[in-house]
């Protein structure tokens, strides 16, 4: 497998599990089906039902504080969509373009993929960003 294939594909697997819990989920969900359709329309319904249940099961995950969980959910559609990548290799690009469109953990300015994570405990705060960054007490 081609190291680009499997970096396309754990890019996107963590940033599909990532926005079913942002206002970009609809749009994350009808994008994944769309590239489903076009390339494997027999497995679309299949694809958009999983993707409804691992919506549900990063809910539950994150309200139990469930990590563990989270990165199980990622790592299950990397898999899906490093064997759609393996079989049909032509989508890529459009897998690609959707990322971008949907903000893809891309830092814009450099290409780079950006991937964040924290645990916070007691009255901790935790400040992130992949870019610039102003704090400031208000």
């Amino acid at each position: 497998m081609e190291p680009e294939i499997a970096a396309l594909a754990s890019t996107a697997g963590t940033t599909v599990v990532t926005l079913m819990a942002t206002d970009a989920w609809q749009r994350t969900r009808e994008g994944i089906a769309a590239l489903w359709q076009r390339v494997l329309p027999e497995r679309v319904d299949t694809v958009t039902a999983e993707l409804d249940a691992t919506r549900e099961d990063l809910a539950a995950a994150q309200s139990d504080g469930d990590e563990e969980v989270v990165h199980e959910l990622q790592a299950e559609w990397q898999g899906r969509i490093r064997r759609l990548l393996v079989s049909r290799p032509e989508v890529a690009e459009e897998l690609r373009l959707l990322l971008d469109e949907l903000g893809g953990g891309r830092d814009s300015a450099t290409g780079t993929t950006i991937t964040q994570h924290a645990t916070a405990s007691g009255q901790s705060r935790i400040y992130q960003a992949g870019r610039d960054q102003r704090i400031g007490d208000r």
